[in-house]
């Protein structure tokens, strides 16, 4: 009796943990979870001049806390934004969001202005959907001599609340990776299709690369669209060599959730003449309950996205 009666609490802890496991995983791949990149505000006025940096640090930090937003390292983003010469200041518009939102993986983005109108310090921020163009606008306002820390917090529930109530308008439709290649497929030029090899070193800074997420994706992708992808064992030469680098890297956890970031560069180019078709690159961010599932899982989505750029160009006559 003592034995059964061991048996069924063993066999009831691991159905909880199994309960668990089961939930935490759902939350993860859960689309509401959305990645934003705040900019400095913009803060022209004299009187604030100096604000605008520091309302985007506190509204980044509150925005963190959110258990549904994922926030870009500001390093990270200060630091690839400036390889575009964008900058981190107030001035992007829904026009370039969609850039914006390739070269960062964020989802959303948060720009905005601080000044003084009388007696009164406001402060305004723009909500931007880098998929969609969607925009909504959220405003906190105090005297003149008002806490930025207290007015920045206000801010950043409000920016939060929005990001929550509307991101099915500020996120395109969720399609899944399955659904995805089969649109891309669908929607290719038919004929005779070139072969390709692949060549994409891979790295994980944190840990070793035990098999290439980036280049398995973008070879599964390429057969299924009729391509005939070779290896270095096959006596065939390719139509078209394609090369590049991926890396990922940990991002932050937020309770169980851990976020990694990943960024693939790609060229494409003919084997005879060396002729350049396209060079691409694709930021992505993933969130998993294990970090080498979440580093993964953003090499795969950066590879779709850039195969959906990618294969057309091979195809074109």
């Amino acid at each position: 009796m003592k034995r059964f009666i061991h048996h069924m609490k063993l066999s009831l802890s691991t159905i909880v943990s199994l309960f668990l496991l089961l939930c935490a995983t759902a939350r993860a791949a859960d689309p509401d979870v959305l990645t934003v990149a705040i900019f400095d505000f913009e803060s022209k006025d004299e009187a604030v001049h100096d604000l605008g940096p520091k309302i985007a640090t506190l509204v980044n930090a509150n925005l963190s806390a959110e258990p549904q937003i994922i926030t870009v390292e500001r390093a990270e983003l200060e630091k690839v934004l400036g390889e575009q010469e964008l900058g981190l200041s107030g001035t992007v518009s829904a026009d370039t969001a969609a850039k914006v939102g390739h070269l960062t993986g964020a989802k959303v983005l948060v720009t905005g202005r601080v000044f003084k109108a009388d007696k009164e310090l406001i402060m305004v921020a723009k909500i931007i959907g880098t998929e969609t163009s969607r925009v909504y606008g959220e405003l906190v306002k105090g005297t003149a001599s008002a806490s930025i820390s207290d007015l920045s917090a206000e801010l950043a529930k409000k920016i939060g609340k929005t990001v929550s109530e509307k991101g099915a308008t500020l996120v395109a439709k969720f399609e899944s990776p399955e659904e995805k290649i089969d649109k891309l497929v669908k929607s290719l030029k038919e004929g005779k299709r070139p072969s390709v090899s692949l060549k994409i070193a891979e790295r994980h800074f944190g840990g070793a690369v035990i098999d290439p997420a980036a280049e398995t994706e973008l070879a599964m992708i390429l057969q299924k669209a009729g391509f005939t992808v070779l290896d270095d064992k096959s006596t065939d030469k390719p139509d078209i060599e394609i090369t590049g680098e991926a890396f990922s890297v940990y991002g932050m956890r937020k309770g169980n959730l851990i976020s990694c970031r990943s960024r693939v560069e790609i060229k494409a180019q003919q084997r005879e003449g060396g002729k350049i078709l396209t060079q691409d690159r694709q930021t992505s961010v993933a969130v998993d309950i294990a970090e080498q599932t979440a580093a993964k899982t953003a090499l795969q989505n950066a590879a779709l996205e850039l195969a959906e750029r990618l294969l057309p160009k091979l195809t074109a006559k």
